[in-house]
C-alpha cells in the first residue's frame, strides 16, 4: 500500500464541514470522494486490474453458478470463499473485540492510540469478509431468510453464526461511529454515539466470544471427517481462544506498514509510545499463544491420538503446533523481553500463518483427510482472484477512510472535551 498523501496535503483543508440536511451531506461526501494524492502509484496499478476482472468474475458466478468457478464438490462442500475470506478473515478480526475489552472495560488506556484503526480494521474485516459468504452458498437469494423469518432454523448453529455476525458487524459500526460524526462536523450526534460505546463494546464482547466459538462448532459435527489431531469436542473454545492472538498479531502487523504509510498523520507522542504497545501486545499474544498449545497438547493427549503425531499427517500437525504456535510464542516472550520490535513483527507474521494454516486445516486439508490425492480440493484460480479482489477492495476502502477521518489523528478538540465530560 503506498502513502496517497503528504503533510502539506493534509494541510489543505481543516474547517469543519456544516452539515444541515442531505443535500449538504451529498455535497461534502461527493467533495470527498476526490482522490488525495497521486493516482498512479505501485499499489493502485497493480491493485486496480485485479479489483476490476476480479468483479467481473464475481458477477460472472451470480450468473453460472458454483460449478463452473470453483473445485467444489459433495466431499467438499466448502472452500476458500469459506475457509480464508471467513473463517480465517474472522479470526483475524479478533483484535477489535479483545482489544476494546483491554480499553474499555479493564481499563488499560496505553492501548487507546491504536483502538480506532483496531475496530476500523475489524469492521471493515466483517464487511468484506462475512459478506464473502454470499459467494459461497449456492442457492444465494436465500441468504437473508434467517433474518427474515423464512425458514429461521433456531436449532442449526449456522443460525446462530448467522445472527451474530450481523449484529457484530453494526456493533462495530457502533464503536466506529464518533470518528464518522467528527468527520462531518456532527457534535450533537457525536455526543450521543461516544455515550454509547461502552455498552456496545459489552455487547460486542459476548457476540465474540459466541460467534467466534460458534464458527467452532460447526467443525465439532464433522467428527468422522476431520482428522483425529484436529478434531476435539473442545474446538469451539479453541476458536475463541485463537482468534485472540491471531486479533492482536493482525495489529502488530497492521499497525508497522500503517505507521509507515500514514506516518505524517501520528503526533509525536503515539510514535514514542508505540514501542510499549507492541510490547505489551506481544506479551499477551505469548499467554495465549502459551494456553492454546497447552490445551492442544492436553486434548491430544485425553483422546489417545500421541500415536498419530509419528505419522504424515502427525508431522503436519507438528509444523502447524510447534512451528507456527510454540516458536512465535518463544519469539514473542523474547522480543518483548528485549524490546526486540523487529522480532515481535516476525513472530506476529509467523502466527497469522499458523491461523490460517490451522483454519484451512479445519476447512479442507485435513477435513476428509483420507481421501486420495486426486479427489481432494483445491481452490479454484477464480476462487483465489476473487479473493485477492476482496482484499484489495477493503484496503483501498481502508485507506479512502484513514485518508479523511480522525483515526490516526487526534479527534478535534470540540470531541476530545466531550470525552472530558
Amino acid at each position: 500500500m503506498e502513502k496517497l498523501e503528504t503533510a502539506e496535503i493534509d494541510k489543505e483543508k481543516t474547517e469543519e464541514p456544516q452539515i444541515r440536511n442531505l443535500g449538504d451531506f451529498w455535497r461534502f461526501f461527493r467533495s470527498e470522494l476526490k482522490p488525495r494524492g497521486p493516482i498512479f502509484t505501485p499499489f493502485n496499478i497493480i491493485s486496480a486490474p485485479v479489483i476490476l476482472i476480479g468483479l467481473v468474475l464475481i458477477v460472472y458466478r451470480f450468473a453460472v453458478g458454483l460449478g463452473p468457478t470453483t473445485n467444489l464438490s459433495q466431499a467438499y462442500p466448502w472452500g476458500m470463499w469459506i475457509g480464508f475470506d471467513v473463517i480465517v478473515g474472522v479470526a483475524f478480526a479478533g483484535g477489535g473485540y479483545a482489544l476494546a475489552f483491554i480499553v474499555y472495560v479493564t481499563g488499560v488506556e496505553k492501548y487507546r492510540p491504536i483502538l480506532r484503526v483496531t475496530v476500523l480494521n475489524a469492521f471493515l474485516a466483517y464487511v468484506f469478509y462475512a459478506g464473502a459468504i454470499i459467494l459461497d452458498i449456492g442457492r444465494w437469494w436465500n441468504a437473508p431468510n434467517p433474518f427474515i423469518g423464512r425458514g429461521f432454523g433456531v436449532s442449526s448453529v449456522m443460525f446462530i453464526v448467522a445472527w451474530h455476525f450481523l449484529l457484530y458487524m453494526l456493533t462495530l459500526g457502533l464503536e466506529f461511529s464518533p470518528a464518522a460524526a467528527e468527520w462531518l462536523g456532527m457534535k450533537r450526534l457525536r455526543k450521543i454515539l461516544g455515550s454509547l460505546t461502552l455498552g456496545a463494546v459489552v455487547f460486542g464482547v459476548m457476540l465474540s466470544i459466541h460467534h467466534q466459538s460458534g464458527l467452532g462448532a460447526l467443525f465439532a459435527m464433522a467428527k468422522a471427517k476431520i482428522h483425529p489431531l484436529w478434531y476435539t469436542e473442545f474446538i469451539p473454545i479453541l476458536f475463541f481462544i485463537s482468534s485472540i492472538y491471531a486479533g492482536l498479531s493482525l495489529v502488530i502487523f497492521e499497525g508497522t506498514i500503517s505507521h509507515k504509510v500514514f506516518a505524517y498523520q501520528i503526533d509525536e507522542e503515539h510514535h514514542k509510545a508505540y514501542p510499549d504497545i507492541l510490547v505489551g501486545l506481544a506479551k499477551i499474544c505469548a499467554g495465549v499463544m502459551f494456553a492454546v498449545f497447552f490445551l492442544t497438547l492436553f486434548m491430544v493427549h485425553h483422546d489417545g491420538e500421541l500415536a498419530l503425531l509419528n505419522t504424515p499427517m502427525g508431522y503436519w500437525f507438528l509444523t502447524e503446533v510447534v512451528g507456527l504456535l510454540l516458536i512465535p510464542c518463544f519469539l514473542y516472550i523474547h522480543g518483548a523481553q528485549t524490546r526486540n520490535l523487529t522480532m515481535i513483527r516476525v513472530a506476529a507474521v509467523l502466527a497469522l500463518i499458523g491461523i490460517v494454516l490451522n483454519r484451512l486445516n479445519c476447512v479442507f486439508i485435513a477435513y476428509n483427510w483420507y481421501l486420495p490425492l486426486e479427489e481432494k480440493y483445491y481452490p479454484y484460480w477464480v476462487e483465489i482472484w476473487v479473493t485477492l479482489c476482496i482484499i484489495f477492495v477493503e484496503i483501498w476502502v481502508f485507506r479512502w477512510i484513514i485518508n479523511r477521518m480522525p483515526v490516526f489523528r487526534k479527534p478535534p478538540e470540540w470531541a476530545s472535551a466531550l470525552e472530558k465530560h
